[in-house]
């Protein structure tokens, strides 16, 4: 049947709706017809122009108030405004690293999606936004309406303390839960799902809901990797770039992306989806008294336990799980005593196969030892390259953790995964975690000081990269630091290539072993502090990548004296400018 045998359009419309048809998925289109839908057509208008609009109830408006580290959170804000458009809200969504919290005594109904960092602490970009919240002049919110989804891992002990803080704290002000917060493990999908599905239902219904149209017909689908749906992604390149003699082992990987349509920019992370090694597997499999091939739905537990669930990390929660079905006594005191002090210094560098051994019992099925199991997650590495200088590839930094405690050799699984277990050849399953919080500056005459130890060199590669192709004029000063020159310089010929050719304006590096006093990347950026002050004086953006524990923090020191020191500031003020350019997005961290 033709489209223009029954269409009462002109050709020229008929040409215009055939082009906007194709290129739009099955939600767009829906969308359309259902705006065409609501168009009042009356048979009697005459005359040119588009027909008025049928009245309808005003939309319920709602707030999706996010605090994100990684990314998570911005994009299941995204999420839960999708899919409140669908029930009729009118959304508005806030970022707690621009909003302010005395916005709420204007907002009806909100949504919080909050992720909790490190050992209880708010994402960095929502520091601010959580002590003017959490503080006593934070005004009364009567009238508003709101439910709380929380991120976390169960590994810390502090699991989801954001959300439940945020969600006190409302209640506190006078505002109405109307659906019970959740707290979302590292697995959050089905939590989340099943939380949003709730809370949007639980708001009052509108008066009247527009009906949409529905539109019959092909609508062009293509396969749309994600990370629920990975791709299988061939390794090219795998080259350690530690000299001999170094105690660590950090390798540059090199994956193919060439037919997948995946793109990404500097600053973004790649997922990678781990295998458990099989000794491990074989050392729970003995303790456990499980057969390798006893069935598991539709595989082995052998294939279950190597692709589905992580079988090394121990936390409180596990052991819980676990003596719930065990019942050792001894085990039993550690878990009820207060505080629980010294369970968590038993736990301390161990993993599942010492509670395993450490506490037998060989009555597991199948189905109940990988019910106190985590579901195995995928690892974000920060990305070490760019698509302007490596067409159709994406290029990554590891670290292979490899340790011994407990009389015990324990390795990372993701990173280990990669070192011993992936060839060049093989493939391995990815996705791409896009990070609007760490991104070049869009004006390339913009100066940037990227601050990157260790591993933390991976985002400054790719900018460097990128900058050099597309030509940008602004300065680029990096700071990197590891333990030995001679064999711990990261990248070392390709810095000096960018500093003899211009595109590196200067480099500052720190080997903290290399001298009887350590030096950190910290205090070389103390040594600079005037020229620091100048080039952030002048509008320069700050980044910084690498271990949060201690060297993130200690650099933040590093700037707040700077700026007090070069600016003539009190170390309140200076705290205070730093936090500025955070909210301008010219001073931002890619921390774990």
């Amino acid at each position: 049947m033709s489209f223009s045998n029954f269409s009462p359009l002109n050709p020229e419309q008929q040409q215009l709706a055939g082009k906007l048809a194709t290129g739009l998925d099955r939600e767009q289109a829906l969308w359309l017809s259902g705006f065409f839908a609501g168009l009042g057509y009356s048979s009697t208008a005459a005359g040119g122009g588009l027909p008025p609009m049928l009245p309808s109830a005003e939309k319920r408006k709602l707030t999706v108030l996010y605090g994100s580290e990684s990314g998570n959170c911005e994009k299941l804000a995204a999420t839960v405004a999708k899919a409140a458009a669908k029930h009729d809200f009118k959304v508005t969504i806030a970022n707690m690293s621009d909003a302010k919290p005395s916005d709420l005594v204007k907002v009806d109904n909100l949504l919080v999606v909050v992720s909790t960092w490190g050992e209880g602490d708010p994402p960095d970009a929502a520091v601010s936004y959580y002590e003017s919240f959490m503080s006593d002049t934070m005004p009364q919110v009567p009238g508003l309406s709101y439910s709380v989804c929380g991120l976390g891992d169960t590994s810390y002990e502090h699991f989801c303390k954001m959300g439940k803080d945020f969600d006190s704290r409302l209640a506190e002000l006078g505002a109405i839960r109307v659906y019970d917060r959740v707290d979302c493990d590292v697995d959050y999908k089905s939590t989340f799902d099943t939380w949003l599905a709730g809370a949007l239902n639980a708001f009052p219904e509108p008066e009247s809901v527009t009906a949409t149209a529905t539109i019959h017909g092909p609508v062009a689908t293509s396969v749309v990797y994600d990370k629920e749906n990975p791709y299988a992604s061939e390794v090219t390149q795998k080259i350690v770039l530690n000299g001999t003699g170094s105690s660590k082992e950090v390798l540059h990987v090199e994956l193919s992306l060439e037919g997948s349509g995946l793109v990404y920019e500097p600053g973004d992370a790649l997922g990678i989806y781990p295998e458990n090694r099989s000794s491990v597997i074989d050392s729970v499999l003995a303790a456990t008294g499980l057969s390798a091939n006893a069935k598991f739905g539709d595989k082995t537990l052998a294939d279950a336990l190597r692709h589905d669930f992580d079988i090394t990390t121990l936390a409180p929660t596990i052991a819980d799980k676990f003596n719930a079905i065990v019942g050792n006594p001894v085990l039993k005191e550690l878990l009820d005593a207060e505080g629980r002090t010294e369970l968590k210094s038993w736990i301390d560098g161990r993993q599942l196969i010492d509670l395993l051994e450490t506490y037998p019992y060989k009555n597991w099925t199948a189905e109940s030892f990988t019910g106190i199991l985590r579901k195995l997650t995928p690892r974000l590495y920060s990305i070490a390259s760019s698509l302007k200088k490596h067409e159709d590839e994406v290029h990554l930094t590891i670290a292979a953790v490899r340790y011994h405690t407990h009389d015990r050799d324990r390795t990372g699984v993701a990173s280990c995964y990669i070192a011993d277990d992936v060839a060049v050849g093989d493939k391995v399953r990815v996705f791409f975690h896009h990070n609007n919080n760490f991104r070049l500056p869009e004006n390339d005459e913009t100066p940037v000081i990227m601050v990157g130890p260790g591993t933390g060199i991976a985002p400054f590669r790719a900018f460097v990269e990128e900058r050099s192709a597309r030509g940008a004029k602004g300065k680029n000063w990096l700071f990197f630091g590891d333990q030995h020159f001679s064999y711990d310089f990261l990248y070392q010929l390709e810095w000096l290539d960018y500093l003899e050719d211009g595109t590196l304006t200067d480099l500052s590096l720190a080997f903290s072993r290399d001298q009887r006093e350590k030096i950190y990347v910290q205090h070389r950026l103390l040594e600079r502090g005037a020229e620091i002050y100048q080039w952030l004086e002048s509008g320069a953006h700050l980044y910084v990548c690498g271990d949060a524990s201690r060297m993130a923090k200690d650099v933040q020191q590093a700037l707040i004296e700077i700026i007090a020191e070069q600016g003539g500031k009190s170390p309140a003020d200076a705290k205070a400018y730093l936090e500025g350019m955070r909210k301008a997005k010219r001073y931002q961290r890619d921390v774990y």
